[in-house]
């Protein structure tokens, strides 16, 4: 049975709103450069506000998979495309239910393994729409 791969859609629906409500200008799917290894790396949204860029990754969980693999290479990704370009930082978001490490993840648990990437921040998607809301990326 194929997974599906359809859920990134709904999860860009669900910050939308709330970075309108916190008064950033954004696009979707966004080319940013090159990941390491060569391929190209497109972000889920560039928000932008007050001539700083912020970067936005979602990965949704719904049940266990392969996402959880991903969330190390997407780190070191991100912060590639700050540190190679004029990006302020960068946000992963995790949503849905399916996460065995989200706690591992959002409580920096990976903080001792990867290095140069202290502007990347791994978050809820809740703790996300807040800041979002606020206007407090």
């Amino acid at each position: 049975m194929p997974r599906d791969t359809g859920t990134g859609g709904v999860l860009e629906q669900m910050i939308i709103p709330s970075l309108e409500r916190g008064g950033y200008a954004y696009k979707g799917q966004v080319l940013v450069g090159l990941r390491p290894g060569g391929r190209k790396h497109k972000v889920d949204a560039l928000a932008e506000k007050q001539g700083k860029k912020y970067l936005v990754s979602l990965k949704w969980q719904q049940v266990g998979g392969t996402a959880e693999q991903k969330v190390p290479f997407e780190i070191i990704s991100l912060a590639k495309a700050i540190n190679e370009g004029e990006y302020h930082s960068a946000y992963l978001v995790l949503g849905g239910a399916g996460w065995t490490l989200r706690d591992f993840y959002i409580g920096g648990g990976l903080n001792d393994y990867l290095k140069n990437c202290e502007k990347v921040d791994i978050i809820s998607l809740e703790e996300f729409v807040g800041k979002a809301n606020r206007g407090e990326l």
